[in-house]
């Protein structure tokens, strides 16, 4: 009986001690989620007042950067993993030459998409919707965004290692700053204010390359000019050894794959859901926007997961990682239900600050509930693939059960709802979120096996 009261006291003190380190590290995290999202939404909000057809454009516009964003997110977790593994054995030398390989991959890729959206904006724009209104609307978006690819790569590849190593606050800042000058320009320039010409949708684009500069700027005097303990020599950031890059690689190719691949069938998504109509379009993209809101908000218990975990197994503490995972599931899955909740709540006021005809509002509305219903659901699933698989290096199994459902049941559900049989888009979204349901049996089978808990530095 003592010892069983014993254990009861460890574990209460155990969960507020990991209560703590998830407020400091996914509290800074979730705000900059949450001011990431925001910026998207007042961009949609601003640009919805030009009309259905410009906010149609905007959301099909933005498909390549969600599409690079998770390109670079992908491969920037398989880099996290052995940043979280290293600060665990406080090991900042090779967090240096991580962030470094982080970087040349990240910017090699940013390249290729820059090169792509500037000299072919029409053909990126035909992937995504067949409507030639909305293609000549969205191509000066496409072509004045493009420098954000340049400029991405550097502020992700940073932003990683100071959450790595538990400086969330830092990037918080960043995001701050770039939202409030996002949003300044986005008044300026998509309606010509204080002096400034009224370019409308491309004037939204180059708010967003000017806020990329802001947060970028930053961040590198947050790491170079204030001494962070991820400063090092340039030559040291590029100093990694062909094991390591080959490790990192091995770790990362899945984790590229799974979110590249599973945001290109989200972007299918929207690809179905455009060619139902102008309406039907406009109405997805306003109500995916407030979701991810919500959404991106919780999943940063995700992100919190891989850094506290991941620090438990780089110390070699694999009994505790299995546990803190657990408790991580469960705090995850509260989040999700109290998120929805709260979605529920605000979702219809939010929707109603767009410039919907009454038709669109009732399908944004309709389609809105789905999404909030399921948030739960999806948090659970985020937790579990981009938090505890990952920071164990099990990336192929988190890549097979993300991507597969994606594609296997998401991507067919909603071109045949939409196109083929003609259900209403709430209906059609209801049977694309089925594919998260498979995926959450899947990946929470996965987490009990305990095959994920691995230490992958080991030797470096």
């Amino acid at each position: 009986m003592i010892k069983n009261q014993m254990t009861d006291n460890l574990n209460t003190f155990d969960n507020k001690r990991l209560m703590k380190q998830v407020g400091l590290i996914a509290g800074p995290i979730a705000l900059q989620s949450l001011i990431a999202s925001s910026l998207n939404l007042i961009d949609n909000l601003m640009i919805g007042g030009l009309g259905e057809l410009a906010l149609n454009a905007v959301g099909v516009s933005m498909q390549i950067f969600f599409v690079f964003w998770m390109l670079v997110y992908g491969f920037s977790s398989g880099n996290a993993t052995f940043m979280a593994q290293f600060f665990g054995s406080q090991d900042y030398v090779n967090i240096r030459r991580t962030t470094g390989f982080a970087l040349t991959v990240n910017f090699c890729m940013g390249i290729l998409f820059f090169l792509i959206a500037f000299l072919l904006p029409e053909h990126v724009l035909k992937v995504f919707t067949n409507i030639p209104e909305v293609i000549e609307a969205g191509i000066p978006y496409v072509r004045t965004g493009a420098f954000c690819f340049l400029l991405i790569p550097v502020t992700q590849s940073f932003t990683i290692a100071l959450r790595s190593t538990q400086q969330t606050h830092l990037p918080l800042v960043a995001s701050v700053t770039g939202f409030c000058a996002n949003t300044f320009f986005n008044y300026c320039l998509i309606y010509g204010h204080f002096g400034m010409p009224r370019m409308e949708i491309q004037g939204a684009a180059l708010a967003t390359v000017i806020a990329r500069i802001i947060e970028l700027t930053i961040i590198l005097f947050f790491v170079f000019v204030r001494g962070n303990i991820i400063k090092g020599e340039l030559r040291e950031y590029f100093s990694y050894s062909r094991e390591l890059a080959l490790r990192i690689v091995k770790n990362s190719i899945p984790t590229t794959i799974n979110e590249t691949m599973w945001g290109l069938g989200t972007a299918m998504y929207v690809a179905a859901f455009a060619r139902i109509g102008v309406t039907a379009g406009a109405a997805y993209q306003a109500c995916n926007t407030i979701s991810n809101i919500f959404s991106m908000l919780a999943f940063s218990i995700g992100d919190a997961a891989l850094i506290l975990i991941g620090q438990k197994l780089g110390e070699g503490k694999s009994k505790e990682a299995y546990e803190t995972g657990k408790r991580m599931i469960v705090l995850g899955l509260i989040v999700g239900v109290v998120m929805g909740g709260i979605a529920l709540l605000f979702g219809k006021p939010i929707l109603s600050l767009f410039d919907f005809t009454p038709a669109g509002a009732d399908m944004a509305w309709k389609t809105f509930i789905v999404y909030a219903c399921m948030l739960w659901l999806e948090v659970h699933n985020a937790t579990i693939v981009t938090g505890i698989l990952r920071c164990g290096g099990d990336t192929k199994f988190a890549a097979i059960a993300d991507v597969g459902t994606v594609w296997a049941i998401g991507v067919p559900a909603a071109f045949i709802t939409a196109l083929k049989l003609g259900w209403p888009i709430y209906f059609a979204v209801m049977a694309v979120r089925c594919e998260a349901v498979v995926k959450g049996v899947l990946v929470t089978l996965r987490f009990f096996s305990k095959k994920w808990v691995r230490n992958v530095i080991g030797g470096l």
